[in-house]
């Protein structure tokens, strides 16, 4: 280790006693948190009589903002009536996959504005802006949520379960921010036996105050510790939250995670993007962000759909000035609950994305999830299945690939076999293919459902 190096290591963490470095590290990168904070609170402050007229004006302003500024939308969006939101066309992931620079707004250059990139799990990934004030936001809409459950983005010690780049540059900058939103982040590209070992051993040593990452590698580290017949929370008493994000919840993992880690447990549901979209509230329910976005259930022919009924999921971001999201397709399919209101939206269910379903040989279009619900349904009881995925090979055709402890015995697959005859149609051809780790995305996700015929 280099002296460098020691310096660096001694002397930032004192720093991080004297500044609280998330919300230092974007007000120095020109990012108005505090303003974006007060517009936010503004915003929460309108009365529930007031919101349709808010919600309306937002709509309208920026829709008018691009097609004054920004010529790409001008003329993508050439017969829109400003007074008939029905006339403004659905935007998609592939309207928007051209150079960064044909889809900014007049007024921004690639200097002054936050660029990202999708994570390419819908299959068709792309570069993006937001303005500063619509970055920092979307930040304020997090810090915000957070506090729901006394999370602290400046002072909370995140446990982080995600992937990171294995190229030294991205390996590095990913640590770096780690290091300055206060998170230790455990790879989830190894979840063996004897990595969870090591997992749990920073928990001992850590005074962790939540959790944050993959629903899918955060599950496979709570069976771990019920074979091991221990609670988190007894081996880490600072643990108050646990957060799940960027892939399905299943009730019964949901009650798994409850169980093992002994805290509460919160889906998050957001984009790139957009940020937030929705976020469980302490009474469970999953409240959509309606402060800076607007989120419509729509139906094939783009009609809204009333609270109840399942469709395609459109949102609308309501402050991005640099790069228009305006009836933007994200790519899932869910409802609203009819309990929801205007400025108190609730979503009911979020059933995966467009390109997540199954085309069977009856013409029947069934979610892929389907096939993931009635499997884990029967393979649950099985202690020796750690994770499983589905793929879609032919018209009839479905593989289900799977890690375990030992093989799946025949009568175990003659119930996955009925399950899905049951709960789908007759005919399927089930294959199964036992692996000694599954693959993941880059990100390190893992696509529960895949269809080689999309």
């Amino acid at each position: 280790m280099t002296l460098i190096h020691e310096y660096f290591l001694v002397t930032l963490p004192l720093f991080t006693q004297e500044v609280n470095l998330f919300s230092f590290s974007l007000k120095f990168k020109g990012f108005p948190l505090e303003k974006a904070k007060e517009h936010l609170t503004d915003i929460q402050n309108i009365d529930e009589s007031a919101y349709s007229e808010y919600i309306e004006n937002r709509k309208k302003e920026i829709v008018s903002y691009h097609l004054e500024n920004n010529s790409f939308y001008k003329e993508f969006g050439k017969n829109i009536d400003i007074d008939d939101w029905n006339s403004v066309p659905i935007i998609t992931k592939r309207d928007l996959q051209q150079p960064l620079m044909n889809r900014l707004s007049g007024n921004f250059n690639m200097k002054n504005i936050h660029i990202h990139k999708t994570s390419g799990s819908s299959g068709t990934p792309f570069i993006f802006a937001k303005d500063k004030f619509c970055h920092a936001l979307t930040w304020a809409t997090f810090i915000d949520r957070y506090n729901w459950f006394n999370v602290d983005l400046n002072t909370s010690k995140q446990a982080r379960f995600y992937g990171i780049p294995l190229n030294k540059t991205g390996y590095y900058k990913e640590r770096f921010k780690d290091f300055l939103g206060n998170r230790f982040r455990f790879s989830v590209f190894d979840m063996s036996d004897e990595a969870l070992e090591i997992v749990l051993k920073k928990f001992r040593s850590t005074k962790f105050n939540y959790i944050n990452g993959y629903t899918s590698a955060i599950v496979q580290f709570a069976k771990f510790l019920e074979k091991k017949n221990i609670v988190l929370k007894d081996v880490c008493h600072s643990l108050n939250v646990c957060i799940v994000t960027a892939e399905m919840l299943f009730e019964s993992d949901k009650e798994l995670l409850k169980m093992q880690l002994g805290i509460p447990i919160v889906n998050e549901y957001g984009s790139a993007e957009l940020g937030l979209i929705a976020f469980n509230a302490p009474n469970g329910k999953w409240i959509l962000n309606t402060e800076d976005l607007f989120v419509e259930i729509l139906d094939e022919n783009n009609q809204p759909l009333p609270y109840g009924k399942r469709g395609k999921i459109v949102v609308t971001s309501l402050y991005n000035k640099a790069h228009p999201f305006i009836r933007y397709e994200i790519g899932d399919y869910g409802s609203l609950s009819e309990n929801s209101s205007l400025k108190k939206p609730i979503l009911k269910n979020l059933l995966g994305r467009t390109n997540d379903f199954a085309i069977l040989p009856s013409g029947k279009k069934a979610a892929g999830l389907t096939f993931y619900y009635v499997t884990k349904t029967v393979i649950e009881d099985n202690g020796n299945v750690k994770e499983f995925i589905i793929e879609q090979i032919q018209t009839d055709t479905f593989k289900i690939i799977y890690t375990s402890t030992e093989k799946l015995s025949q009568s175990k697959i003659r119930a996955i076999n009925d399950a899905i005859e049951k709960y789908l149609e007759s005919g399927l051809k089930i294959l199964f293919e036992r692996r000694e780790t599954l693959k993941r995305t880059k990100a390190g996700k893992l696509k529960q459902f895949t269809s080689s015929l999309n």
